[in-house]
């Protein structure tokens, strides 16, 4: 008897589940989150917005986002198992869902992650096709796609800052595809993000982290490798 199929089968080499945006992209929104927090959190609070809130449970959406937080990568077939898996590995989650949120993108998950004393919140975009944009972390504006190199950097608005840094990556080799900034206010908190096609050497970020004004960087690289 042949064996019944799933809304898990593998379509294409490189994606499990019936949407690239309900499937794939979720994973991908997850597996950047865990890169944020700096490796799988231990508890994770889901929050799915708009059309992802009416359909996630059946387009499975919720399996892709655990999975992700797995850091199960798109093609991975233990997603379709991953609620159960979850806690086996240590995670404890719920889902919440809000199913008109006017000034969000249709498909926008928010993630809250914990590990030990570390958190995070990430506000994830699936554009469709596995393409993301991760729009918020920590509540600031990132707007990023987390195919390349990137790097977030907190620090105190500096005037120069930018600039700086800018120089210190240029001798460094590295090449930015992208740069945007958001503050909290003025002289306040702010949050830089670079994109860049190569990565960082370690004694640059250690040397950017030195920097008195700079409070905290994340960095990741292209998180489909």
């Amino acid at each position: 008897m042949a064996e019944k199929s799933s809304v898990f089968d593998m379509i294409g080499p490189v994606m499990i589940g019936p949407s690239s945006s309900h499937t794939a992209g979720v994973v991908r929104i997850a597996r950047t989150a865990l890169k944020l927090l700096g490796g799988k959190p231990d508890e994770a609070e889901i929050t799915f917005y708009n059309s992802f809130a009416r359909t996630y449970e059946g387009h499975s959406s919720d399996r892709a986002v655990i999975g992700g937080l797995l850091d199960f990568k798109t093609d991975d077939k233990r997603i379709k198992d991953s609620l159960s898996l979850a806690p086996q590995q240590g995670l404890q989650f719920k889902f919440k869902s809000v199913g008109n949120a006017s000034t969000m993108h249709p498909n926008t998950i928010k993630l809250q992650l914990k590990r030990g004393n570390d958190s995070i919140e990430v506000l994830g975009e699936s554009k469709g096709g596995g393409i993301i944009n991760i729009a918020e972390v920590n509540g600031f504006k990132a707007d990023f796609s987390a195919s390349l190199h990137t790097m977030i950097i907190f620090a105190a608005d500096v005037k120069g800052s930018i600039a700086f840094i800018a120089g210190v990556l240029a001798h460094d080799d590295c090449n930015i595809a992208t740069m945007s900034v958001s503050r909290k206010g003025k002289n306040d908190l702010a949050c830089l993000v670079i994109e860049m096609d190569s990565g960082v050497k370690e004694v640059t970020l250690a040397y950017l982290n030195s920097l008195s004004w700079v409070k905290q960087i994340i960095y990741i690289p292209d998180i489909d490798k």
